[in-house]
């Protein structure tokens, strides 16, 4: 049995894990070949591909990333919103020349709908949902989000004592589109004064009013924590909107911190090491 494995959508910590558990469990358990596809569906549909054994598979447990790539393909966007027969045979086409038994694809809800999509076209696919904002529907919990909320955690931490020695109020601006779990679990975790979630609305007045509270308690200092995806009505970016709100409305210093790209990348969390290493072994059997 030939098993291929392609990783797709925005890297998060644990997808080396994922595809180590996979990998190891077919290969050793069940004594299948394993592929793995370069880049995501571009590199199914240009068959670019590498062997995975089982000692090409060791060390990575705890590597961030993916060792395979991974990338958005266009077409593939494209099947999902507006379906060409040509597209489809091309996929087709890819994998039956690959000559694969099953496709282990590793990634988000875009990642979720393209894996549907082909198993529509009677191809054998797995699904193992990723990602570190934690909202794919039918999950309790996606490896990376434990990780990402780690280094969100630390990261609020550490703006307490800047914050507290200049009597700022200082607004961090997380990870999250749609989904808020990230700055909650964060939030909650680091004692931020103020969480803001895209899936609840907010009163700028209550922000304020919260805030002037605070400091008129004698508390030096406020953390804000909102999420990219809250809606400002504005071109700004969350954390340049609060923080300017805010700023103007209270007379208070503000500054603002966004933490980007450093809440998925770096090692795994062991939360999240094991949470993939047994979706993986799961997708094997």
């Amino acid at each position: 049995m030939k098993v291929g494995i392609l990783t797709s959508g925005g890297d998060a910590p644990g997808i080396n894990a994922t595809i180590r558990g996979v990998g190891k469990t077919a290969i050793n358990n069940y004594g299948m070949q394993v592929i793995g596809i370069r880049n995501g569906f571009s590199g199914l549909l240009h068959k670019d591909i590498v062997e995975l054994t089982d000692p090409s598979l060791s060390g990575i447990l705890n590597m961030g990333g993916t060792i395979l790539g991974t990338a958005r393909e266009k077409i593939f966007r494209k099947m999902i919103t507006s379906p060409d027969e040509k597209d489809r045979q091309q996929i087709k086409n890819a994998y039956n020349e690959l000559d694969l038994d099953c496709l282990v694809c590793i990634g988000g809800n875009g990642t979720q709908r393209t894996t549907w999509m082909l198993s529509e076209l009677g191809l054998n696919v797995v699904g193992i949902p990723k990602t570190i904002d934690n909202d794919v529907y039918g999950t309790e919990v996606t490896f990376g989000f434990d990780t990402a909320v780690n280094i969100a955690t630390d990261a609020i931490d550490r703006l307490h004592s800047t914050a507290s020695s200049h009597r700022r109020v200082m607004v961090i601006e997380l990870m999250g589109h749609h989904a808020g779990w990230i700055t909650l679990y964060a939030g909650m975790a680091g004692g931020a004064d103020i969480i803001l979630l895209p899936e609840l609305g907010y009163n700028m007045k209550v922000v304020i009013d919260k805030i002037n509270q605070r400091m008129e308690m004698g508390k030096a200092y406020s953390i804000v924590a909102v999420a990219e995806g809250v809606e400002t009505h504005t071109q700004e970016r969350a954390a340049t909107y609060f923080t300017r709100e805010i700023e103007t409305r209270t007379g208070y210093e503000t500054r603002e911190t966004v933490l980007g790209y450093i809440q998925r990348g770096g090692a795994p969390s062991p939360y999240d090491r094991n949470l993939g290493t047994l979706l993986g072994g799961y997708a094997a059997e």
